[in-house]
């Protein structure tokens, strides 16, 4: 599924126009940016949950030399399912 085809789902499932469904899922993705921008995590809960997670420096390999080559620490964004959606998904 796309984006395209998520806002018509959106649309259809909580009956609002595609413009509307456009402008509040252009809003849900802006708010777990900001929110995981500043630090914090999101929990909804039954359906998951959105946090960040630090990721140290580690060797890594050039695939073309072989050289080895230093990656840099970094902050990841993640998502871990809640039980309702690994059900949901397993039914």
């Amino acid at each position: 599924m796309n984006k395209s085809e998520l806002i018509d789902a959106i649309a259809n499932h909580a009956n609002l126009t595609k413009a509307d469904a456009g402008r509040a899922l252009e809003g849900l993705t802006k708010t777990i940016e900001s929110v995981l921008k500043t630090g914090d995590s999101i929990a909804l809960v039954g359906f998951g949950s959105f946090e960040v997670k630090e990721r140290a420096e580690r060797t890594g390999r050039n695939p073309q030399t072989g050289a080895a080559i230093t990656i840099a620490a970094a902050k990841t964004p993640s998502f871990k399912p809640g039980k309702g959606l690994k059900d949901a998904v397993n039914a």
